[in-house]
């Protein structure tokens, strides 16, 4: 790995690495070309190829042979994008990137042949590209890299370590810093903080307080009220800061001012105890089966859920995403986890009237032997003065 004095990079060998299987994948479907899209809202399409984290929106055309080229908007984040791509060719997308990509792929020869596209294309861009490439054949490939980005490199994980220790640092700084009188809006201020003058980004964090006594809160919310915390309350958390990139994830409950009800204690062994039985059986060869299995604990205890359960991560939200068999929408086809997957295990364990609630959990790297987690704050209900 590369650390430059300006911007965190991977290292060329590590960019060969995934050129060279992204190229072989291209090719066991037939395609020429890939064209990735991002947003500021899922830039990891882009970002795995470019080294780039999108700033607005970018595309980036990837060929079978030969150079790739980044598309930017807007204008004036052309310069940075320049600095901080691993691509000779970085661009302005001009009026309309989606344009701009199909007179690049005219250009390579290509606008007759089959192209993987990546990423959440708008309706708009999808039928520019249409009109601009008539007798091209378009290939949804969004699944395959999702797929490729699944499995990390020891490169990867280097980051994501350092993504659990800046999101770990927020988590301390809200045991120090949490307390009566202060706003939510606040609680952003001290995650933030924490992190951002280290070279951390937010990627989220979600937090939300409620009285312990008289609760109408089960599961983090996404965005922060102006609500004054209160001796009593309980805080329960989701943060996520991010290094170049790859974030962290770590889930615990904060009582504020006085230990936890003996209700909400209840709450946090059973959210234990269903974090601690998934992980005994997931191991490289485990199957989302074995989770799901393990998982049933939570309604036996009298409980249920309302976040997801598992999910991939590091590089997006990657499979295997699952909930329990009695809250999913349709049973999951079996997954088969594999060594160097990263996985968030956060069991949300809320009231059935959806009351109250507490969430933990933490993001782990899976081994041939187990799982090994890849942050370092203790798993416990944090208490604040």
């Amino acid at each position: 790995m590369v650390l430059e004095a300006k911007y965190p990079q991977f290292s060329q060998e590590e960019f060969a690495r995934r050129y060279a299987e992204v190229r072989a994948a291209m090719h066991a479907a037939d395609l020429s070309a890939l064209v990735f899209y991002s947003t500021t809202g899922s830039y990891h399409e882009v970002l795995f190829l470019s080294d780039f984290i999108t700033t607005r929106e970018a595309f980036f055309v990837f060929p079978d042979e030969g150079e790739p080229t980044l598309f930017v908007q807007m204008y004036n984040h052309v310069p940075n994008a320049r600095r901080e791509a691993r691509c000779n060719d970085v661009r302005w997308g001009g009026p309309a990137s989606a344009a701009a990509v199909a007179a690049n792929l005219h250009a390579r020869k290509l606008g007759k042949s089959r192209i993987g596209l990546v990423g959440a294309l708008s309706f708009q861009q999808y039928e520019l590209l249409k009109r601009e490439l008539p007798d091209a054949v378009f290939v949804d490939f969004s699944a395959q890299m999702a797929r490729l980005r699944q499995i990390k490199s020891a490169e990867e994980l280097v980051f994501l370590r350092k993504g659990a220790e800046l999101s770990d640092l927020a988590i301390e700084a809200l045991e120090r810093e949490a307390r009566p009188g202060i706003s939510e809006h606040d609680l952003a201020e001290i995650v933030e903080s924490a992190y951002l003058g280290l070279g951390g980004r937010t990627h989220i964090h979600y937090m939300g307080t409620t009285p312990m006594n008289n609760p109408n809160l089960c599961v983090p919310s996404q965005h922060q009220s102006n609500r004054l915390l209160q001796r009593g309350d309980v805080l329960i958390t989701e943060i996520s800061a991010h290094y170049h990139g790859y974030a962290g994830q770590i889930l615990r409950p904060f009582a504020i001012g006085t230990p936890p009800t003996s209700a909400y204690a209840h709450l946090y062994d059973v959210a234990l105890e269903a974090f601690e039985r998934i992980a005994r059986v997931v191991r490289a060869g485990a199957t989302s089966d074995d989770i799901l299995d393990a998982a049933e604990y939570i309604h036996q205890a009298g409980f249920t859920i309302c976040d997801d359960l598992v999910h991939g991560f590091g590089g997006g939200y990657l499979a295997p995403v699952l909930r329990t068999r009695r809250t999913s929408a349709r049973i999951p086809e079996t997954f088969v986890l594999r060594e160097n997957m990263v996985i968030v295990i956060q069991p949300n364990i809320i009231t059935e009237d959806e009351r109250m609630g507490v969430q933990v959990g933490e993001m782990l790297l899976v081994t041939s032997a187990g799982v090994e987690s890849l942050h370092r704050y203790p798993m416990r209900f944090v208490q604040c003065r």
